[in-house]
C-alpha cells in the first residue's frame, strides 16, 4: 500500500466504504460506473453501458493496482485513501497473463508461480497461483496451449459457478450490500 494511502487513513479512520463504482473486466480492464452506468444493471453479465467508462489514465490506473487487495471475506477492493472502494469482478479478481516463457503476472503486472490450471464447462482457462486465483487472458490461450503440451500444466475441470466459493472471492461487493 502506498504511503500516502497509508497517511490518509491515519487521518480520516472513518471513511464510509463505496460500493458499485469500479469494476474489473475479464481482460484486467477497469472501469468507472457513475449512477447512470449502474442503473443499467450489474457490472457482471449486464449491458455494455452497464459498464462505465474504461479507465485511460495510466497514473491512475497504476495507483489502483498497487493498492488493490481482499478482505479476508473474499471482497477485492482499491484503498483509495481513507476509502475503500469495491471492485465489481467480471470474472475473477485476478487476470493472468502469460507470457512467451511461459510465466506468468496478474494484470496489476505482479510475477507468480502457477500451482493448478483449471478448465470450466465454457472452456475458460483459470490459474490457481502462489499470489492468487484468477482467469487467464483471452489473447494468451497459444501459451495455455504449450504449457499443457509441455506438460507443465494440467487442465482439471471445474464448474464455473462453483469457483467463488472456491477460491474465496465475492464476483460483486455491491450486492451484497443490497441484500
Amino acid at each position: 500500500m502506498d504511503d500516502i494511502v497509508k497517511q490518509a487513513l491515519l487521518k480520516w479512520p472513518n471513511v464510509p466504504d463505496c460500493y458499485g463504482w469500479l469494476g474489473l473486466d475479464a481482460r484486467g480492464n477497469w472501469f468507472m460506473r457513475d449512477e447512470c452506468a449502474q442503473a443499467q444493471g450489474p457490472f457482471a453479465g449486464g449491458s455494455a453501458p452497464g459498464k462505465g467508462s474504461e479507465l485511460k489514465h495510466d497514473k491512475l490506473i497504476e495507483f489502483i493496482q498497487r493498492n488493490y487487495q481482499p478482505t479476508t471475506e473474499g471482497q477485492w477492493f482499491f484503498q483509495n485513501g481513507p476509502q475503500r472502494v469495491y471492485v465489481e469482478l467480471e470474472a475473477t479478481p485476478l487476470i493472468w497473463r502469460v507470457n512467451h516463457d511461459l510465466s506468468i503476472q496478474d494484470h496489476c503486472g505482479r510475477a507468480a508461480s502457477v500451482q493448478h490450471c483449471l478448465l470450466d464447462e465454457l472452456g475458460h482457462v483459470y490459474l490457481d497461483t502462489s499470489t492468487g486465483f484468477g482467469l487467464v487472458h483471452s489473447m494468451d490461450m497459444d501459451y495455455v496451449a504449450d504449457a499443457v503440451l509441455q506438460g507443465l500444466w494440467q487442465p482439471q475441470d471445474v464448474l464455473r459457478a462453483d469457483l467463488p466459493s472456491r477460491f474465496n472471492y465475492v464476483p460483486s461487493p455491491h450486492s451484497l450490500q443490497k441484500a
